[in-house]
């Protein structure tokens, strides 16, 4: 049953594609923001975006809060709509598209060869962050978690080792080998830690115990290497700024501690600034939720805390 479902979606997606590839860039980013506002409460509970959203503003009124529900829709279904036009992005004039505050840090971790953990949350356009550190000389792998819809997860996985990111990791015990591999042979590692995971470390995010992969403090014990918070943020429609922030170095024996408590605390305070964060996902609960964000096995694997 579930197979029909996807292969009706995936139809809808191609076609929707086509409409976009042929309307173009802007206008496609435009209409997409709009459709998503109007169908987006139907597929993601409204409640649970609400209550997301009174954790990241306790003393918001409720009209603040249609607003930046409606935000959020408009730039999802952005994001939708500008997969048609990744190749663009990465390839054409439309680079021009996305300027880098910090370029200057990622010169120097290229001119030094050095191996980084690059984090981040689902942010505005947030695939653009692992293509344009390509694009810029990083050695990155990325770490993604497949689509349940296996039809569109096919078209996904291409796009983006195509024009995101050449080295995409899949979540799980033979992502994590893989991921081991790249970085033994000089690649940074790029993951995003605001999603739900069901192990790891139950850590303040908004103020709230919430699990936390603990996927990347154990590559910065095993490994020794710093931290670089990356965010990017939308202005002018499809326009956006990758902020990168200097690389934190953390005292040996402490790195788990010290990194659980400043990853959460970075991601919730950029929540705080922006209205292009996904509230959709519901990382304060245990149980599992299907989305679009990626989520590691967040254990001891394969021996990464051991010395």
């Amino acid at each position: 049953m579930n197979k029909i479902k996807y292969f009706f979606q995936f139809l809808i997606v191609i076609a929707m594609f086509f409409i976009f590839k042929v309307l173009g860039l802007r206008l496609s980013s435009y209409l997409g923001g709009k459709i998503f506002q109007i169908i987006g409460p139907f597929f993601r509970s409204k409640k649970l975006i609400h209550q997301n959203i009174m954790k990241a503003f306790p003393n918001i009124d409720q009209k603040k809060i249609n607003e930046l529900t409606s935000a959020m829709w408009d730039n999802y279904g952005r994001v939708f709509a500008e997969y048609v036009f990744i190749k663009n992005f990465r390839i054409t004039n439309l680079n021009n598209n996305i300027i880098v505050d910090g370029k200057e840090i990622l010169d120097e971790i290229k001119k030094n060869n050095e191996k980084v953990v690059f984090i981040s949350g689902h942010f505005s356009n947030f695939e653009l962050m692992a293509m344009q550190l390509e694009k810029m000389g990083i050695k990155i792998a990325a770490v993604y978690r497949p689509l349940n819809n296996v039809f569109l997860n096919k078209i996904m996985e291409r796009i983006r080792k195509k024009y995101i990111c050449k080295n995409q990791i899949k979540k799980g015990i033979g992502g994590l080998k893989d991921l081991l591999k790249l970085n033994k042979e000089g690649y940074s590692t790029a993951l995003m830690i605001d999603q739900r995971v069901t192990q790891g470390s139950r850590l303040n995010f908004f103020n709230e115990k919430a699990f936390t992969t603990t996927i990347p403090a154990q590559l910065v014990k095993k490994f020794n290497i710093p931290v670089v918070p990356i965010f990017i943020e939308r202005f002018d429609g499809i326009k956006f700024k990758m902020k990168v922030q200097k690389p934190i170095y953390f005292p040996v024996g402490d790195h788990f501690k010290f990194f659980g408590l400043l990853s959460n605390c970075d991601i919730a305070e950029y929540c705080l600034e922006s209205t292009q964060y996904i509230y959709i996902s519901d990382p304060l609960s245990s149980s599992e939720l299907e989305t679009n964000a990626i989520r590691l096995p967040s254990g001891d694997h394969l021996g990464l805390l051991s010395s």
